[in-house]
């Protein structure tokens, strides 16, 4: 064999041995980032716990009176607001928070999937509301917002305001949707629906109770957080591999059926 092929055999395995400790490198660094992303999990729940513990007695108002169900509630006890056709062959059902971040992502990749649906007549959703932050974070925000959206509903309007209060969600720890002047504020971008009416209906609380008992109907269904999003009983949103097109195949699929 020739010095110059030893030479370059040589070099190739210098390569090689070069190329496998930088692989080994690399994979450390992954290895250590996924462990600081579980600490920062860890950390995450200790201070929910501490904001919990802080905020524990906070806004403790009765809602165990009269359940008054929005207007043209649907479901169970009243407690489902339909939005899309009723002769929509598939149906997607959401528990939601209007305080939650993971709705509101949810609301961002998939709302234009979901209206073109609705709004063709080959899906109708059944939004439930949910208080899970506030039991969480400590507050009010999330039944608030959702008396709101009831308020919203009487007005016909209900779908616009929903989607108004996502685009408007303040932080998970600001408990701004307490304020049910900021609530009555937002409701001036949806034309028509700041009238004298839904300023009673928010400012006394008409849907409380019926927001209460539709929260109980989320715990009673042993679902573990929000959302929830469930179609033909089945929670698709548990489907790591689900996206606004293959929610918009399976809905198609389901109604050739």
């Amino acid at each position: 064999m020739s010095e110059k092929n030893r030479d370059g055999k040589r070099n190739a395995r210098e390569r090689l041995a070069v190329e496998r400790e930088k692989q080994k490198a690399a994979d450390k660094r992954r290895r250590a980032l996924i462990v600081g992303a579980s600490v920062i999990c860890v950390l995450g729940l200790a201070a929910v716990i501490g904001v919990v513990a802080a905020n524990s007695g906070k806004d403790k108002k009765d809602t165990s009176g009269p359940v008054v169900s929005p207007s043209g509630a649907t479901g169970k006890d009243s407690l489902a607001i339909p939005v899309g056709k009723d002769g929509a062959k598939s149906t997607l059902t959401v528990w939601e928070d209007f305080r939650c971040p993971a709705c509101q992502a949810f609301e961002t990749a998939y709302r234009p999937t979901i209206k073109e649906l609705t709004d063709s007549g080959e899906l109708k959703v059944e939004y439930h509301l949910v208080t899970l932050i506030d039991g969480n974070m400590g507050g009010s925000g999330s039944r608030k917002a959702a008396n709101a959206a009831a308020c919203a509903q009487d007005a016909g309007k209900f779908r616009e305001y929903h989607d108004v209060l996502y685009d408007n969600q303040p932080k998970e720890t600001d408990d701004a949707f307490a304020d049910n002047a900021k609530l009555i504020e937002l409701a001036g971008k949806v034309d028509g629906l700041d009238t004298p009416a839904f300023r009673a209906c928010v400012n006394d609380g008409t849907h409380d109770s019926w927001v209460q008992k539709s929260h109980a109907a989320f715990q009673a269904g042993g679902f573990s957080g929000t959302p929830t999003v469930l179609l033909g009983g089945k929670n698709i949103y548990a489907d790591q591999s689900m996206t606004p097109a293959k929610l918009k195949q399976m809905v198609q699929d389901a109604n050739k059926g």
